[in-house]
């Protein structure tokens, strides 16, 4: 038998054809579900150009594409002859209008449901009347000098902030989230999720096992080779376990002698051809019990609310609620039937013991709340029921400033952004170390690169030989800014006061010098390849599905 690998929704009646909306987003749909694209359908994104501002545009292509429901552009720049060449969302009848009215007509093609606005203003501008629009997520695009003040801004709003560069043929993103950023939907491996509950099983689970399995030399072949293989793990850890004190296989040895157990069972002369179950038996993996324990805390956010009911379940039983899922396995129908009752109603248990704790709780907090909310206004026990099936998978994310914000800062001055980047990076130390001991591979140069960029070329304090046409002068001072950085790094990875960093350096000079010769221009077919990449990340912060890259 195929059984199915998911626990199969309950019958329903027979369905309307699909919508428009959903046929044409169906494979998104996939992907995130209607809650997500919901949440996609409801996001506010902005875009603040600057430069060429082709990755900006290319990442908003691919954020209209599936469907957001808003975008502004704020550029101030006016369409030139240059950008026909690399920007595919203007034409030569854009020449000398608004390039952020020019490509918001224009992307808007892509997708009449998506609204979009173009700002033609300076960002400095801007940036000042933030605070009269809440915007879902800012995409900033480099070089740009305004990193510290908006990173600054939304740690203090709580919205994610992205600084994108594209320049010759490299790029980089970072990503600012905020301090506390909780995703219950990661989508995990489907085979990582699977709790069977083999060495803690309840009552009714245990009770099945013994029935199915305590005749099991007087079994016909044919049943003897379609009795599910959690039941044979049951059984054969109970007859462990009757040798073994009372304990399951404790280490690599002991768990081969349980497998070769498993596989002594099986029966060679099954006219059948074989025992199947029995295999998936001693494939599977029964000793990795789900105990993780979940955070707690006294926010009364709803992430917050089940995250506490379900840490103290889990104080109570030692073990996370049950998802309910059972994998495919070989059995009869009314087996596998019967067993995928027994886990659905376990889940469906232990699912009730939870919400039962979060209507207590939000009953608590509405008596000791000052003004009342709505007392309509409950948790959705459809979001508690994901919350428990992924609790084992749920991440919390802290955020933390972009690391270019502190680029401006006068190294001269104490405290301030200096001194927390030097903790971020003693925090990255071992990570870094490997950059150092991986010299011909590590991206370390390029990053470092970019950040002498940025501290040069989007600094507001005057440099009066970036007025001269000397190639040589930009490049010595972005050489000097990216190895004075290296040096930093190197200390604070706890590499000793001289580290032999020969290649690292090498390889900053060849950066450098090609982001010369780049001359402040970008190539489309980077800025689309790192438009794609963004607005994938873009996409799962604003859904909060998956995990999204970790800072840079």
């Amino acid at each position: 038998m195929a059984a199915s690998a998911t626990t199969p929704p309950p019958l329903q009646p027979p369905s309307q054809a699909p919508t428009a909306k959903e046929r044409k987003y169906d494979r998104q749909l996939r992907l995130w579900a209607a809650s997500g694209q919901q949440a996609l359908e409801n996001a506010k994104i902005l875009l603040l150009n600057s430069g060429p501002g082709v990755v900006g545009v290319e990442t908003l292509k691919n954020l209209i594409l599936p469907g957001v429901g808003s975008f502004t552009i704020v550029d101030e720049a006016l369409v030139e002859e240059e950008d026909l060449g690399v920007n595919f969302f203007l034409t030569e009848d854009s020449l000398g209008k608004s390039r952020a009215e020019e490509c918001t007509t224009l992307l808007r093609e892509l997708n009449p449901e998506v609204e979009g606005h173009g700002v033609r203003t300076s960002i400095d501008e801007y940036v000042k009347t933030l605070h009269q629009e809440r915007y879902t997520l800012i995409l900033l695009i480099g070089p740009s000098p305004h990193v510290q003040q908006l990173s600054k801004y939304c740690s203090k709003t709580s919205i994610p902030l992205f600084y994108v560069h594209s320049l010759g043929f490299y790029s980089h993103f970072s990503i600012q989230l905020p301090h506390q950023f909780p995703i219950v939907d990661t989508h995990p491996d489907p085979a990582s999720t699977q709790d069977l509950r083999l060495l803690n099983p309840w009552p009714e689970l245990s009770d099945y096992a013994k029935e199915k399995t305590s005749n099991l030399d007087s079994l016909s072949d044919h049943d003897h080779g379609h009795i599910p293989y959690l039941l044979l793990l049951l059984h054969y850890l109970e007859e462990w376990k009757a040798s073994h004190n009372d304990l399951p296989p404790q280490n690599y040895s002991e768990k081969k002698e349980f497998k070769d157990l498993v596989t002594a069972g099986a029966r060679t002369s099954n006219p059948e051809g074989g025992e199947e179950n029995y295999d998936e038996a001693a494939a599977a993996n029964p000793l990795s019990p789900s105990t993780t324990s979940s955070s707690s805390s006294h926010n009364p956010s709803n992430f917050w609310l089940i995250a506490n009911a379900i840490s103290r379940f889990h104080s109570t039983h030692h073990v996370l609620p049950l998802p309910g899922a059972l994998p495919d396995m070989k059995a009869q129908s009314r087996d596998y039937i019967h067993l995928q009752n027994i886990y659905k109603s376990k889940a469906r248990q232990d699912l009730a013991e939870v919400i039962a704790t979060v209507r207590s709780t939000e009953q608590r907090l509405r008596q000791n709340h000052p003004n009342p909310p709505n007392t309509d206004a409950m948790i959705d026990e459809r979001e508690i029921e994901a919350f428990c099936k992924g609790a084992a998978f749920v991440k919390l994310i802290h955020g933390r400033p972009l690391m270019f914000a502190n680029i401006f800062d006068d190294p001269q001055t104490p405290g301030g952004a200096k001194e927390e980047e030097a903790t971020e990076w003693q925090d990255s130390a071992p990570s870094l170390a490997m950059e150092f001991h991986m010299q011909e591979e590590s991206l370390l140069p390029i990053y470092l690169a970019f950040r002498a960029y940025d501290g040069i070329f989007a600094n507001p304090r005057p440099r009066p030989w970036l007025k001269k046409p000397v190639v040589a002068e930009k490049q010595k001072s972005m050489e000097q800014h990216a190895l004075a950085d290296l040096d930093d790094i190197a200390k604070m990875a706890g590499l000793g006061e001289k580290p032999d960093t020969a290649v690292l350096q090498k390889n900053i000079r060849d950066v450098v010098a090609e982001f010369v010769r780049a001359d402040g221009a970008e190539l489309h077919n980077i800025s689309a390849l790192t438009g794609g990449m963004v607005a994938q990340e873009v996409i799962k912060v604003v859904t909060k599905q998956y995990v999204p890259v970790d800072a840079t």
